[in-house]
């Protein structure tokens, strides 16, 4: 995942999002299913490593990815909507 270029980072994260949630919601009707959760566990673990990987090279995804110790630096850089932004 570290060598991923942006694009390639972002279709990840799009696309392992999408199973997760999908995942998710066929829990809410399976919730014995063991294979499931087996694979929603792991697609949640990708997830997560595929944003920590994005945020660190290329900026936060979302405001629950902004570093604000000090001061909100959401401001400072173009939004991920925006042109130029992190998306």
């Amino acid at each position: 995942m570290e060598k991923m270029c942006k694009e390639e980072l972002k279709q990840l994260i799009r696309s392992t999002n999408f199973a997760v949630i999908e995942l998710g919601l066929y829990l809410d009707t399976h919730p014995t299913s063991a294979c499931a959760l087996t694979k929603y566990h792991n697609l949640k673990n990708t997830l997560k490593d595929a944003i920590a990987v994005y945020e660190k090279n290329y900026g936060p995804l979302s405001i629950y990815g902004v570093k604000c110790e000090e001061e909100w630096t959401w401001v400072n850089e173009p939004w991920p909507w925006q042109e130029g932004g992190s998306c």
